[in-house]
């Protein structure tokens, strides 16, 4: 602490801020020593892309890592949060040629080296941008170890990974119907599609059978496919179709012929029980196709356009194509029937393109023995991964159970180009993490792999894997926790498991907390489009960073949405204020105490003995709701501790010994001042990292940082029991006596008698030991205390546990309304009694329930008797009036 305060009279969250973080970093207090004997404790940030600017779900992401990893460090930990970002191959290249368009340049002007170094320049253009944020939220980010999906150690790590694979025979390329995106040009896997039910139609048309004995109904939702039939397929065991299985249609338009089969795929009870057969462009139609051996007539471009095999079709986009078709085919009397439908139609994730099943040679990775072994690893409790809310890993273990293979290679210029070579003359595929010796006879795949290849690869390769000697990857993998959101589980959660099973042989993360999505706050989820969105940026602005994390922090529970509230956010702001102001009153009466100063061996006050007492239990609170990822609890835990117990209680009571004559009595209450608000910091600190170091740095502390402090402990010889009950009916009878003067409109400031009666003499000797408290929060003009007080007549009263208390209100109170009040007031206490009896009579409650909890609820019964019984003797002395 300074000898001299330089906290400002008012709190100011940008002005706290403003170089806060860049003292952080120069202090390297977020760096993690691989040399340190403390246990480690790793957590890898989930890679933002490097498409733009955060929003409001990473910063919520972001920030309980950033408070798990403070709180970690402060615990005695090797903490390392390690800081990355992802090259996020179709959306970062869809901005750069977005970009390029509009520079009237396109990628394929360029060529694909210029355009890669394009993109490039992006990349470092963005990180700078994410960078900035990072710090503005104030994570504690270890920059020295920062890394990137496209940097050379990861690259390394993926070309193996790749190449393993593929030796093992679990990387295979082939030909398959795949999720094409027309619009970006390349593949997509299953879960980058996105469903929409969209209106439609069915279309309904008859082939004509070659030998002119009549013709088969067949329905389509999509009548441009037609011309790349190469079949009609019905049930073998349905009667309607026995005779014609063999034969042979003509395809109207392009007048092929193609034979009916029977094949078990076909649906009975759907339709007309026959359907026509495109291999080429359906998943269901290929696998049909290789059973009978089926040509795969492909009549599509990579672009939606129809190709040469569409005959006088060519060139058209594939949705005219259908209109035209309809046209035609209704000329030509085929399509009979046209029957609107409603049906899920896929979409691509990142261009929103209507998804088309594409015959196409890609590279795929083999999931069913990589799946078996993950689900096989929940089954370990030890080793398993533990899924926070649990219920998320029947959602992971359902997905795992019903995996299909993974198609990887994607038709982009930008990401991990797949390490695999074809020779120029034979056609031999080579596989490898270099090129061949005779580079010069062989051709490198054009394609890169998908994103979430690399992205699987993030908590070891960031390590050093491969290279399992290094000092990092033996030291800090596997992580203690992985935080992300319940939406990419699939994409990225599921793949990170598999990964690490197959390459490290144990789980990559010992937990996972689930969170939710961060909506509007009507529960809309919050998009451009709607333009409810908001820039976690502009909230900082306004009302600073620790603001908008504690309320990020503590505003939903583990695996629930959080609802945006600007309203809450203001109201936490002004949380932060009662800090501040509180804090400067503390630091402004400590007198300038240094550490070493600060002695709580002095005789303490009951308010003294009680805030310690309170402050333990906080700690102990604290530190085991965070430990199950609790927030909002630990949030709320904090919130009462500080505003209504340290600073509407303790603070006030703290100004009779501050502002008296006894010196010792000063000395200990600023000792306890700078103790609890010392500890009480540190607690706050990683929800609110800012505004605490500030404190601190103006608090009596050893160490530099508030960032590399300890972890606050609870001191069992700082507990008194005892005292704090004493001090709770302190201030169960403050707030009785003010409840009284608000309800007779008699103001504070005014003087009037007060009478309290205690049960017994030992309650007695606690009241006048505190008398001075009494006096100064109740303003009584005489304060009478004992066991049977001569009351007088006309009083309000209120009872509280040990006591009762009458204040005589003459000429401002009518004994009617005071005796409707007491007769509601004895029906709850009535209430109450009757609540607990029921439950004490309950022989299940008392056999099964701990004994301490049945002696609570005893111990309640005694006082609601007590409190009824008060009650009642004071209708009746009213009623003698």
């Amino acid at each position: 602490m300074t000898d001299e305060l330089t906290m400002p009279t008012k709190y100011d969250p940008q002005a706290v801020e403003n170089g806060r973080y860049d003292w952080w970093l120069k202090g390297n207090y977020f760096e993690a020593d691989v040399t340190s004997e403390k246990e480690p404790y790793t957590i890898v940030i989930p890679p933002p892309n490097v498409t733009g600017r955060l929003h409001l779900g990473h910063a919520w992401d972001t920030t309980l890592q950033d408070m798990l990893i403070r709180m970690k460090r402060m615990q005695g930990y090797d903490a390392l949060w390690l800081p990355g970002m992802d090259h996020a191959g179709i959306a970062t290249q869809a901005k750069v040629e977005e970009k390029l368009r509009s520079e009237g340049v396109s990628r394929y002007d360029l060529g694909r080296e210029k355009f890669v170094q394009e993109t490039w320049k992006w990349k470092e253009e963005y990180a700078d941008h994410i960078r900035a944020q990072w710090a503005k939220l104030g994570l504690a980010l270890d920059y020295s170890r920062e890394r990137f999906t496209l940097d050379e150690g990861l690259s390394k790590a993926v070309r193996e990974v790749f190449v393993k694979l593929y030796k093992k025979g679990l990387i295979y390329r082939g030909e398959y119907i795949i999720n094409w995106d027309p619009a970006t040009k390349t593949a997509l896997s299953d879960i980058e599609v996105i469903h929409k039910d969209v209106q439609g139609a069915f279309y309904h048309m008859r082939y004509p059978l070659t030998d002119g004995t009549g013709h088969i109904e067949i329905a389509t939702t999509r009548p441009e496919t037609m011309l790349g039939d190469t079949a009609v397929a019905v049930h073998p065991d349905d009667e309607r179709y026995q005779h014609l299985i063999g034969k042979m249609v003509k395809l109207p338009i392009v007048d092929r012929e193609i034979p009916i089969v029977a094949d078990d795929y076909v649906e009975m009870d759907f339709g007309s029980g026959a359907v026509k057969i495109t291999p080429a462009h359906d998943p269901n139609d290929f696998e049909v196709g290789n059973r009978h051996n089926l040509p795969r007539v492909l009549v599509m471009n990579e672009d939606g356009t129809m190709n040469k095999l569409a005959g006088k079709y060519e060139g058209m986009d594939r949705f005219e194509c259908r209109k035209q078709i309809v046209k035609d085919l209704q000329e030509m009397e085929v399509l009979f029937k046209i029957e609107d439908h409603m049906h899920s139609v896929g979409h691509s994730e990142r261009s929103g393109a209507v998804v088309e099943p594409y015959l196409s040679t890609q590279w795929f990775v083999k999931m069913q023995p990589l799946a078996e072994e993950a689900v096989k690893l929940q089954k370990n409790e030890e080793e398993k991964v533990q899924f926070v809310p649990e219920r998320f890993e029947k959602t992971y273990l359902n997905w795992m159970e019903n995996i299909h293979d993974w198609c990887i290679s994607r038709q982009l210029w930008w990401g991990h180009r797949i390490p695999a070579w074809y020779h120029k003359t034979t056609g031999e595929v080579y596989v490898g993490q270099e090129a061949p010796a005779d580079a010069d006879n062989w051709t490198q795949d054009n394609d890169v792999l998908d994103t979430w290849f690399s992205s699987a690869l993030w908590p070891f390769s960031t390590m050093g894997w491969p290279d399992v000697d290094s000092e990092e990857f033996k030291k800090y993998y596997p992580n203690a926790a992985l935080v992300t959101g319940y939406d990419i589980i699939f994409f990225w959660v599921s793949r990170m498991i598999f990964q690490a099973l197959e390459f490290t042989g144990e789980r990559p993360f010992k937990d996972v907390l689930i969170h939710g999505l961060v909506r509007a706050e009507d529960g809309r989820k919050m998009s451009k489009s709607l333009g409810n969105g908001v820039d976690p940026m502009d909230v900082i602005d306004q009302y600073g960073a620790d603001a908008l994390r504690y309320f990020l922090a503590t505003g939903s529970s583990p695996g629930q949405d959080l609802r945006y509230s600007t309203e809450k956010v203001e109201a936490i702001w002004n949380f932060a204020n009662k800090i501040w102001n509180a804090s400067r009153f503390a630091l402004m009466n400590m007198d300038g105490m240094k550490y070493e100063e600060i002695d709580l061996t002095g005789e303490k006050s009951v308010a003294d003995a009680w805030i310690l007492t309170r402050l333990n239990e906080t700690i102990e609170q604290v530190t085991s709701l965070a430990d199950r990822y609790e927030f909002g609890e630990m949030g709320r835990a904090l919130y009462n501790f500080i505003w209504d117990d340290f600073c509407d209680w303790y603070i006030e009571m703290a100004k009779l010994p501050l502002y008296g004559e006894d010196e010792a009595a000063k000395k200990t209450t600023r000792s306890v001042l700078a103790y609890v608000l010392d500890n009480t910091m540190r607690l706050l600190h990683p929800l609110m990292p800012f505004i605490t170091e500030e404190i601190w740095q103006n608090l009596p502390h050893e160490g530099e940082s508030i960032t590399v402090s300890k972890w606050p402990e609870v001191d069992t010889a700082l507990s008194d029991a005892s005292r704090a009950t004493h001090m709770k009916l302190l201030m169960d009878i403050i707030h009785a006596v003010r409840n009284i003067r608000s309800e007779v409109n008699t103001p504070m400031s005014r003087k009037v008698d007060l009478y309290i009666s205690a049960k017994d003499e030992a309650t007695v000797a606690v009241l006048e030991d505190n008398r001075a408290y009494i006096e100064r929060f109740c303003n009584p003009e005489t304060l009478t205390i004992g066991v049977g007080v001569n009351v007088p007549g006309k009083t309000m009263s209120a009872v509280v546990t040990g006591a009762e208390l009458y204040l005589p209100l003459e000429g401002l109170i009518d004994i009617d309304e005071e005796l409707a009040r007491l007769t509601k007031e004895l029906g709850k206490w009535e209430g109450e009694v009757k609540r607990v009896q029921g439950k004490l009579s309950n022989e299940r409650f008392t056999a099964k329930a701990p004994a301490a909890v049945v002696e609570e609820e005893r111990a309640k019964e005694q006082d609601y008797l007590e409190k009824r019984a008060a009650v009642e003797r004071r209708i009746a002395e009213l009623k003698e009036i």
